[in-house]
């Protein structure tokens, strides 16, 4: 029997909850595969427009160090397309998306570039909750498969999880 299906596997928890470990330390880098239907401009977008630096690759898949992220694309066409949304602050939020929160500069920086790549965006940048708790900065854009991504920023970090 794997520890997942260990009915005593309970008694080996760490301290604290599992999500809270990175407290104690540096974040860890996060890791996330997600599907594509063309490596080739998986590599253009990532590679050509974001300036992701390629990791590892076979014929199926290709890593990308995404703000120090690893991502993995994922040949799988029949895997990708359009989202559903949901309402946020007025706009249609695409329900399954990725991407990271950077500086209030960084993602003004960031802003500048995608514009002036011609990339069309799902969510132009702008100021979500404005005066609320968890004020932010967001935009939301698209692959060329379709994987919706969001590059958010706070002015006050400590307001991520603000309620």
């Amino acid at each position: 029997m794997t520890p997942l299906h260990d009915p005593g596997a309970q008694a080996m928890a760490p301290d604290r909850p599992l999500c809270r470990l990175a407290d104690a330390g540096p974040r860890a880098p996060f890791h996330l595969a997600f599907p594509v239907h063309d490596l080739a401009a998986a590599r253009a977008f990532y590679g050509g427009v974001l300036g992701c630096a390629e990791g590892r690759s076979s014929p199926e898949w290709v890593d990308f160090d995404f703000f120090g992220h690893q991502i993995v694309a994922h040949l799988a066409p029949e895997q990708t397309g359009g989202t559903a949304t949901n309402p946020v602050d007025g706009h249609g939020v695409a329900v399954r998306h990725f991407g990271v929160v950077l500086t209030m500069e960084q993602w003004r920086q960031a802003a500048a570039a995608l514009s002036r790549a011609g990339i069309g965006f799902l969510i132009a940048p702008t100021i979500r909750f404005r005066g609320e708790p968890g004020e932010q900065a967001t935009m939301f854009f698209h692959d060329p498969s379709r994987n919706a991504i969001e590059l958010k920023a706070f002015a006050d970090i400590g307001m991520m999880f603000a309620r």
